[in-house]
């Protein structure tokens, strides 16, 4: 069971991930292309191309965890974008998100104690994220 509180760790990878990848596809993006750990107790969340699929990926004592979440008709909203591959966010922004509303800035969230300076990778050059307005 994954335990969501307001001291877990989630990330958001900014740019759309293909979904034809399992969990050692998933862990392969996050060591290779974001810098990241996934074995750290954080929760990486993705979005695929067509804005209708999240998929999050999170480790527990003895191995991982892939959710996918699918919109039975309508689009994921107001997906982060920006310089930096990853958003951080709380785990307050993210059941609003899976709940079908549309992410907003974690200004609540102390970056200091969660992310160091240097670990988080800049966004990929191709990537093109456009926001569905309704």
């Amino acid at each position: 069971m994954i335990l969501l509180t307001h001291e877990t760790r989630i990330l958001l990878s900014v740019a759309p991930a293909d979904f034809r990848r399992g969990i050692d596809g998933f862990v392969a993006v996050c060591q290779n292309n974001l810098a990241l750990q996934p074995r750290d107790g954080s929760v990486i969340v993705f979005i695929n191309r067509a804005r209708t699929m999240i998929r999050a990926l999170s480790y527990d004592v003895n191995g991982y965890w892939l959710m996918t979440k699918r919109l039975s008709r309508g689009k994921f909203t107001g997906w982060p974008d920006g310089q930096r591959a990853v958003s951080l966010t709380s785990a307050r922004e993210l059941r609003i998100i899976l709940s079908g509303g549309a992410w907003t800035s974690t200004a609540n969230v102390d970056h200091s104690s969660t992310i160091s300076s240097g670990s988080l990778a800049p966004a990929p050059r191709s990537a093109t994220i456009m926001r569905n307005t309704p």
